[in-house]
């Protein structure tokens, strides 16, 4: 299946703003108080639905397109190892990250997802409707 390029950032660009809209003060008095963590889940959830369509398969959607046949195993077998070590990485560190500065920790976190959209807006060539033998060349010609 291909996917074009914006196809992959619409759904991360409309969860964040989903998200966006549940921010509530610490200090929520009354009716806030009680709807904060249910909005919270809710943010929570849709942007992980978002995630999954979005940007969470683009490692796996490059990684298909532009390693060869006879290279896909070892490649799919390193990006999955990669992609692990980069989700325990990032676990284990965001309680040290908090305790260091909640608002540091969230701007790194905003940083690195802007860092990621422009990688994908930048430097993911277009992919939809051509070969695998097509992409290949392209990547050939821009290496």
């Amino acid at each position: 299946m291909k996917v074009a390029r914006v196809e992959l950032l619409k759904p991360y660009l409309e969860s964040r703003d989903f998200i966006g809209i549940f921010r509530f003060p610490q200090g929520a008095q009354g009716l806030y108080s009680q709807l904060v963590p249910t909005l919270a889940l809710c943010g929570i959830l849709v942007y992980y639905a978002a995630y999954s369509v979005g940007m969470g398969p683009v490692p796996w959607v490059i990684m298909s397109e532009i390693f060869s046949i006879d290279m896909k195993a070892i490649a799919g077998s390193f990006v999955t190892l990669v992609s692990w070590i980069g989700s325990f990485a990032i676990s284990y560190s965001f309680s040290f990250l908090m305790d260091w500065n909640p608002a540091g920790t969230f701007f790194l976190f905003s940083a690195a997802s802007l860092v990621t959209l422009l990688f994908v807006a930048r430097l993911v060539p277009e992919t939809k409707g051509r070969t695998l033998e097509e992409i290949q060349e392209l990547l050939k010609a821009s290496a």
